[in-house]
């Protein structure tokens, strides 16, 4: 006879995976998406995702068998395949509660069920390992304290239980206790759902495209300097859209680089912390003469070219010199639509890129990058593109060297598709930030007579950027 009804059944576990085992189809069927069954992964990480889906099916179906003992408290939240995020996000008016904790032994995993109904799964080795007690984490950096030599990564647990203040305490079997408030585990829930979106809270990697229509964001550059929801409201827009304009900067050098002190610090680079575009007799970058430039990011001769750009406007041409920008993952996402040979070309080959001369001091850099970077979810996190600086050095097979110049000219005469391209005219005072990942920008020829052209450019890293962004989303919304 099954003991559904009483949790605390010795055989309650094995009864319950004793039932579903006796349904493998409809079980496999209706967790085709989460068991992840695809040739490429490692055997022990498929054992473990199968028991990790089977308890989770579990948590649910006795949620249907013993009915609803408690009333859930209601959260709106939006759904992914068969599962809600509620297991990853805390309950509206307060911290989420935990109803029961308790060891699987058998799967090795802590099974924490929350007052909303919903349950969330725990190694024991990864609880050891984020132990936060002071002898595992130094509280003053929030650093793990616990070498990894000291870590029984087949440890077991002695007794699980829940705390008077709804803390999860953890008995381990050295008699070493842990203790997890409720919020902390509910954020670093394993289900795939809920590492997406804590993923997507940290890096935000969503974006918006855009094509010519994009009218371009227009913030005020004393009120980032000065007021936090501004510069949030800046920084969240520049790493959705990859561009802002900034409008009332003063017209001087060395507003790009206080501008970064908002931030945090600026990247140096061969051409300075700091550079001034010119035209310039015996220029030693493309940038500093008066013709026009092609779209581009900048310095992929570097294998870590920066990841933002700023451009200040001291002095405009009087004829011509207007700026040109095009979102370069929106054409890199067409281009694997409509031409997925080219696409996968240009995701593959490592093309050679170069830069010599003296500025700064003297440089003479070297690099391998594909013109577009995707992660290992297939995503386009980045541009390398720099017809001027591309090396006359093209380590490809002969029998390559066609599909690559093939496929090149159909990703650079996307980008010069007018319904592509924004044209905007900078005057003195305007400052524009985009990111140099994503954006390929250019400027078209243009005619200075009494004065020059001149526009102060610098770069950052968009790891600063998005430390000085989540530093002001918790000091705005209080978000941690």
């Amino acid at each position: 006879m099954l003991c559904l009804g009483n949790p605390s059944c010795e055989a309650y576990d094995a009864q319950i995976f004793r039932l579903l085992m006796l349904i493998p189809e409809a079980i496999r069927s209706s967790l085709k998406d989460s068991l992840l069954f695809t040739a490429t992964r490692h055997t022990t990480e498929l054992t473990f995702r199968m028991l990790y889906s089977l308890a989770r099916f579990k948590c649910s179906l006795l949620q249907v068998l013993k009915g609803a003992s408690r009333t859930p408290r209601p959260i709106t939240v939006p759904r992914f395949g068969h599962q809600t995020l509620a297991a990853a996000l805390p309950a509206v008016g307060g911290s989420p509660g935990v109803r029961q904790a308790r060891a699987l032994d058998h799967e090795r995993l802590l099974q924490v069920q929350w007052d909303d109904g919903a349950c969330s799964f725990y190694p024991f080795t990864w609880l050891r390992d984020n132990c936060q007690c002071p002898l595992c984490t130094l509280q003053s950096a929030q650093a793990r304290s616990i070498l990894l030599t000291d870590l029984d990564v087949h440890t077991g647990v002695d007794q699980v239980r829940v705390t008077d203040s709804n803390k999860v305490s953890i008995t381990w079997p050295d008699q070493h206790n842990s203790e997890f408030e409720p919020d902390w585990l509910k954020k670093r829930c394993f289900s795939p759902e809920a590492r997406q979106a804590r993923q997507e809270e940290l890096f935000l990697n969503e974006r918006d495209f855009w094509d010519s229509g994009l009218q371009i964001p227009t913030l005020d550059f004393k009120e980032v300097l000065h007021d936090d929801k501004a510069a949030l409201d800046w920084l969240m827009t520049l790493r959705r859209l990859g561009i802002v304009y900034l409008k009332g900067a003063p017209v001087e050098q060395g507003q790009v680089a206080r501008l970064s002190q908002r931030i945090g610090y600026l990247r140096l680079t061969f051409y300075g912390h700091t550079w001034q575009v010119q035209d310039k007799p015996m220029a030693n970058n493309i940038a500093y003469t008066s013709g026009k430039l092609s779209l581009h990011t900048d310095y992929p001769a570097l294998h870590h070219p920066p990841g933002v750009q700023f451009l200040h406007c001291l002095q405009q041409a009087q004829q011509g010199g207007e700026s040109e920008v095009v979102d370069g993952f929106h054409v890199a996402e067409f281009l694997r639509r409509e031409h997925p040979d080219a696409f996968n070309t240009l995701t593959s080959l490592r093309v050679d890129f170069t830069d010599t001369g003296s500025d700064y001091c003297d440089f003479s850099v070297q690099s391998k990058n594909r013109i577009i970077d995707v992660d290992n979810e297939g995503r386009v996190v980045r541009i390398n593109y720099n017809n001027a600086t591309r090396d006359s050095v093209l380590d490809l097979p002969l029998d390559q060297v066609q599909s690559f110049y093939s496929s090149l000219k159909t990703f650079v005469e996307l980008m010069d598709q007018p319904e592509n391209v924004v044209t905007y005219r900078m005057e003195p005072g305007d400052l524009v930030t985009f990111d140099n990942w994503r954006l390929l920008h250019g400027r078209k020829r243009y005619v200075s007579h009494s004065s020059l052209r001149h526009l102060e450019g610098a770069y950052l890293d968009w790891d600063e950027v998005m430390s000085r962004l989540r530093i002001l989303r918790k000091a705005v919304h209080g978000d941690s």
